[in-house]
């Protein structure tokens, strides 16, 4: 609560001693510039598989359920984030509802977090999550995050995105994810899982 009210009273200063306001840019001619893709699955699949995840579409006929079982066979806790999932008993391991416990920290060894993303871009695989669960350290602290994304949910580029952002505004906190956690500070090296999922699973129902 402290650290809340410390930035409201800072951004508060900001707004009193602000003397000089500029409009936005028209970003009109970069947006009539800016990719689109003729299969949105395919690049979608392939720019995820580039930022170190893999997207897979939901066959037909398949549950949810069956095919996390079949990516993830060795995963022994399985918090389920999304309402009204069928084949929940199809699940690995031992399934539950992250909503049901008390403290973020009971969630530290969560092997899989099935969530909900409201939207996806296929430009660079950017996964919009807006939390819709009690502790928004399922998203990072999970071994594996498994976002399900719907193909009309799935939009060109980030002008398309915030787009649709613009009219469906939240007061809730929400973050893009694109592949798994990642780092190159040390020694240039590449490591994946650095300070968040280790990987990254986009269903396409």
């Amino acid at each position: 609560m402290e650290t809340s009210s410390s930035k409201q009273a800072i951004l508060e200063s900001l707004r009193r001693h602000t003397v000089e306001q500029f409009d936005c840019p028209d970003l009109t001619p970069l947006k009539e510039r800016a990719l689109t893709y003729a299969n949105p699955v395919q690049q979608f699949a392939q720019a995820m598989t580039q930022v170190g995840g893999q997207a897979v579409e939901l066959a037909e006929g398949q549950t949810i359920g069956q095919l996390v079982h079949m990516l993830y066979p060795d995963a022994k806790r399985v918090a389920c984030a999304l309402p009204g999932l069928t084949g929940c008993d199809q699940l690995p391991g031992t399934p539950f509802d992250p909503d049901t416990l008390e403290t973020p920290a009971e969630l530290n060894g969560t092997d899989v977090a099935i969530v909900p993303a409201d939207l996806a871009v296929c430009e660079n695989a950017c996964c919009y999550l807006v939390q819709r669960v009690k502790h928004r350290a399922l998203y990072f602290i999970a071994e594996a995050l498994v976002i399900v994304v719907r193909r009309e949910d799935l939009v060109n580029n980030m002008h398309e995105a915030f787009d649709r952002l613009n009219t469906a505004p939240t007061e809730r906190f929400a973050c893009f994810v694109s592949g798994p956690s990642k780092t190159a500070d040390i020694e240039q090296a590449l490591v994946m899982g650095a300070h968040g999922a280790r990987s990254v699973t986009a269903i396409i129902i």
